[in-house]
């Protein structure tokens, strides 16, 4: 790159207009955020593998299926309701954005009250067990498990905050399809607990024996 280039992207650089530059500060201060957070999950995977080896504790793989399903299908309609923002579809936003907001809380409901079973119940259908037993006091399987769990558990809870949160922004005009900072920013950040939940999924209820 000669000086006159150089010269010329500086210039350009130089006359865009403030919230562009603050749009670029705004991602690399996001994705810095996710890569810091990249060494707490990736901790509690060291552990499990350390820990548990080449075992498992004998989960419901029904459960475990169907909520990673939920949380999956959340991704498609935040994506969604990102996209229509940005050609300015209003009413698509708002209805994705509820919707990934009622299956985020599917997951969360499904990961606390059924997988954990805080309420001690008992049931099934068709054979198959819909609260888990496993209990925190269950030595290196209930540690690890109700760790990772409790932990991506955590992360969901305030994405779905902040998706209620711009939800209730974008129905009051707060956004437009130039400027929709705070929508990019919430569908980064749920697309990132989804896709720690693909490393956690496979390593809680597929790899190993289960015990």
């Amino acid at each position: 790159m000669n000086a006159v280039t150089a010269h010329q992207e500086d210039h350009a650089h130089s006359h865009e207009p403030p919230y562009k530059l603050q749009l670029r500060s705004n991602r690399l201060g996001l994705w810095l955020f996710c890569f810091s957070e990249i060494f707490l999950f990736a901790a509690l995977l060291v552990a499990r593998f350390m820990l548990w080896g080449n075992t498992r504790p004998d989960l419901s793989q029904v459960l475990g299926l169907v909520a990673t399903s939920v949380l999956l299908l959340s991704s498609f309609f935040v994506n969604r309701a990102e996209s229509a923002m940005a050609r300015g579809d209003r009413k698509t936003f708002q209805s994705g954005m509820l919707i990934a907001a009622f299956l985020g809380t599917l997951f969360f409901v499904g990961v606390v009250v059924m997988e954990w079973n805080v309420f001690g119940l008992e049931g099934s259908i068709a054979g198959v067990e819909l609260f888990g037993h496993l209990k925190p006091t269950d030595g290196v399987f209930g540690g690890v498990f109700f760790a990772m769990t409790g932990m991506h558990a955590l992360h969901v809870l305030s994405g779905i905050i902040f998706l209620l949160i711009i939800w209730n922004n974008g129905r009051k005009g707060h956004f437009s399809a130039e400027k929709h900072w705070g929508v990019e920013a919430v569908a980064i950040y749920w697309h990132y607990v989804d896709v720690i939940w693909v490393f956690f999924y496979p390593a809680l209820y597929l790899i190993g024996t289960a015990s």
